[in-house]
């Protein structure tokens, strides 16, 4: 495939090319091998750390390298693009806007030069529960203030990477819910340090899943945290969290973008390379149509991701911004995902082609941060104007 890049390409070119001369030592056979043992990249993540772009998002001032989120979503793009999974390790990405907007400036001095070389790793973000889903405010994790400490109780469940986390973002209520005027109020976010908290009243229990993803169950119970933990004001975690929420979407939609045009490169050198009845199938529009209209998706998709990002950089509210652009890439990544599967037939199952793999891994993303419904409901409410459907 010759198409490159869409309209904000050229400005990051130096980026795109750092990023892509790291992955490319990262082959198909790395990353079959890893999801075949089921293991964590830690090769990867490692020389990810070192080059930089883990600290992407972190201040110049603290040892970063103070790039915007649309940046970053370049670095997430160019791994999932050079058919690497990001979902090792984006985490640390969206996790730092919590921090960096909210957190004050003693937890930043602390924390933020150390994530930048490395030492510290702020991978996991402990929000959703078993009963709540994505109904946030309904979690029944609580948090009460007991001198100088606050003490745990609850659980949380597809906490990811949190095994590969030295620190966690944790979201509890602190007030009750029948005791706050709105449903969001009354929620507080901690920073917490899973060295010392994993067997002292944080106990992980790993969930087994379709995708090589480390996720995990987490069970609380009294865990003791230093009243310096608590992020920003108490009670106002909901609001603050949602700067993690929001990057979360955008950084997961270039993602998709990135697998988009991984499965339409793909697709297209097969179509060009295998040849059936005496000519290759490319030449066949049955074959070319489907890839042209899934490349066309990814493009229009990738308008919407560089916007979101763009007004996340501004400070500007951009919750459906984020939101679509998160629902877009997701589905065209999807649409590429079949197109290329079926131009391979029989081959796309075979594990050596790599598509497979792939195919799991960008499925997630219609499931996962939120749910595909939730986006539209959003939309449909916040946008439109359309009565709550629920």
């Amino acid at each position: 495939m010759k198409a490159d890049e869409s309209h904000a390409a050229d400005s990051h070119a130096a980026i795109r090319d750092a990023v892509r001369a790291l992955c490319a030592t990262f082959d198909s056979a790395y990353w079959q091998k890893i999801d075949e043992a089921r293991a964590y990249p830690e090769a990867f993540v490692d020389a990810l750390t070192r080059a930089g772009w883990m600290s992407a998002l972190i201040p110049e001032e603290y040892g970063g390298s103070g790039l915007s989120l649309t940046e970053a979503t370049v670095i997430m793009e160019e791994v999932t693009r050079s058919g690497g999974n990001a979902g090792c390790c984006h985490g640390q990405m969206y996790n730092m806007n919590t921090l960096l907007r909210n957190g004050s400036p003693e937890q930043k001095r602390m924390y933020l030069p150390k994530i930048a070389a490395g030492e510290l790793r702020l991978q996991a973000m402990g929000v959703t529960e078993p009963t709540a889903g994505t109904d946030t405010t309904r979690i029944k994790t609580v948090a009460v203030r007991k001198g100088d400490r606050y003490v745990v109780n609850g659980q949380k469940v597809w906490t990811s990477r949190l095994q590969h986390s030295e620190l966690m973002i944790l979201l509890a209520r602190t007030t009750p819910l029948d005791k706050v005027k709105k449903k969001s109020d009354g929620m507080s976010i901690f920073l917490v340090d899973t060295r010392k908290a994993i067997g002292n009243g944080l106990t992980v229990k790993p969930i087994r899943n379709m995708v090589n993803h480390e996720t995990n169950e987490v069970f609380i119970d009294n865990l003791e945290l230093p009243a310096e933990s608590l992020i920003g004001e108490e009670g106002k975690g909901f609001r603050y969290i949602l700067d993690g929420l929001n990057a979360e979407r955008i950084l997961i939609a270039a993602e998709c973008v990135g697998d988009g045009y991984w499965f339409i490169g793909k697709a297209a050198q097969y179509s060009k390379d295998r040849v059936v009845f005496g000519r290759p199938i490319g030449q066949n529009q049955g074959i070319q149509f489907p890839i042209a209209e899934a490349y066309m998706e990814i493009e229009a998709a990738n308008l919407m991701r560089y916007k979101a990002a763009s007004l996340f950089d501004q400070e500007l509210h951009c919750g459906a911004e984020a939101n679509m652009a998160k629902h877009l890439c997701a589905k065209a990544s999807w649409g590429a995902a079949n197109v290329c599967i079926q131009t391979h037939g029989g081959f796309g199952f075979a594990a050596e082609y790599d598509v497979e793999r792939k195919f799991r891994e960008t499925r997630l993303y219609l499931v996962a941060p939120i749910s595909t419904n939730l986006i539209l409901s959003y939309v449909a409410e916040h946008v439109l104007g359309l009565p709550r459907s629920f």
